[in-house]
């Protein structure tokens, strides 16, 4: 067969698969499409249905629409997806490493999720205790950011766009099912009304996250699996530790780095500080001279977490402050900043990029609560001398501290 023929017939299939979703866009039921296309189903890949959902999002369907669907027209092809082979499980591989987790989660929702659901629909007064295991599931929050920050952003070097969207909106769908689930219990009370309510909150988030493991390891992971070539499964592994794991400690990852994957070269992102002479290169400013060591450990001194964005928006650089706000891996240095925001608040940044472009502001700025924290996050745009954009800066700085402040401190306490 020709590689043009082999494309059309690509291209048939991804057509097909269209109709598929757009059945069930139209309102038709799992069973109805499924017998309309039967043999269509058949022996569909992760990849057909990756390149069903990006030529729908192609040709104009939103994001949203498309998460949506994404759980319906996972049930219609699980048949097929479940015969699927699972990816490589070599000890301390990236891959693994995700399923072990999803593992652990499945381990922690039928055992103690499950139980101790069962006793408090059936009247007892463990509302804290299932409080407890909805804390340690939310765990799946780690799992969840190295998928869209560490793994996505390769994915997307590979032309991979449309599912990493869908996939990302729906891990914000369970993470905000988590958070209700958890809310409702802790003011649960004695109403049975309101046991009931959060009963159901629970066990409609522990199906969803269950439904997200199925979807990784029969769509995602073996996409990944296909596309990522031993060196960018390397970088995968060492940006990972900066985010965490979720419920389980991956001792083997580090051999795993040292042996399967070798010492490639450029895979840390390190830069040679001396030109190739030995000596450390100076960095000559107009208002200083530096070497390149001294810059950099005065950049992750600064009490500000900084990101950069270029002209083009793609991220160039990030502070790595001893402390930062916000986790940044390695791998989203190159990513389009779009990429590296949830789709349910891109359009933010977008704006803001989009109003430094056009010159209508220089500046944007939010104030934020995380826990005991208090963030206030400042977007700069960054124009040259002529006044042309050239970029974006990011500054966030928690602030708790310095709005405490009163009154006057003229001497050095000691």
């Amino acid at each position: 067969m020709s590689m043009a023929h082999e494309d059309e017939r690509k291209r048939a299939r991804v057509a097909q698969l269209r109709e598929v979703i757009m059945d069930l866009h139209a309102g038709k039921t799992v069973d109805e499409v499924r017998a309309k296309f039967k043999e269509v189903i058949k022996g569909v890949t992760a990849q057909e249905i990756s390149a069903m959902e990006q030529a729908l999002m192609d040709e104009g369907m939103p994001v949203e629409e498309v998460q949506r669907l994404c759980d319906v027209h996972a049930s219609v092809f699980s048949e097929a997806l479940e015969s699927q082979a699972d990816p490589r499980q070599m000890p301390g591989h990236p891959l693994r490493l995700f399923v072990e987790e999803n593992r652990a989660f499945e381990k922690l929702i039928d055992g103690e999720i499950r139980q101790a659901l069962d006793a408090f629909r059936a009247g007892a007064d463990n509302a804290m205790e299932l409080v407890g295991h909805v804390n340690l599931l939310f765990d799946v929050d780690k799992h969840y950011k190295r998928k869209e920050e560490v793994l996505f952003p390769f994915l997307e070097k590979h032309g991979v766009y449309g599912p990493t969207k869908v996939m990302w909106g729906v891990d914000d769908e369970i993470r905000a099912a988590l958070k209700d689930a958890r809310a409702r219990l802790m003011t649960a009370g004695g109403s049975e009304q309101d046991r009931s309510a959060a009963a159901d909150a629970l066990q409609k988030a522990t199906e969803k996250v269950k439904e997200m493991i199925f979807k990784e390891e029969k769509i995602l992971l073996p996409m990944a699996d296909e596309h990522l070539t031993d060196d960018e499964w390397r970088q995968v592994a060492l940006a990972s530790p900066e985010i965490g794991y979720s419920l389980i400690e991956p001792d083997d990852a580090e051999a795993w780095i040292r042996g399967y994957a070798g010492q490639a070269t450029g895979a840390t992102g390190a830069t040679d500080a001396t030109g190739g002479t030995g000596a450390p290169a100076a960095i000559h400013l107009p208002t200083g001279v530096f070497s390149l060591e001294q810059l950099e450990l005065m950049l992750n001194t600064l009490p500000v977490d900084i990101t950069f964005v270029d002209e083009n928006d793609a991220v160039r650089y990030f502070s790595a402050s001893r402390e930062r706000i916000f986790t940044r891996p390695r791998t989203i240095i190159g990513r389009k900043v779009h990429n590296c925001h949830p789709p349910a608040s891109v359009h933010v940044v977008e704006g803001i990029i989009d109003s430094f472009r056009r010159g209508e502001r220089d500046v944007a700025e939010f104030w934020i609560h995380m826990g005991p924290k208090f963030v206030y996050i400042r977007y700069f745009a960054v124009r040259d001398g002529a006044g042309n954009y050239r970029g974006t800066l990011e500054v966030s700085q928690e602030i708790s501290g310095i709005k405490a402040l009163e009154g006057e401190r003229r001497l050095l306490d000691k």
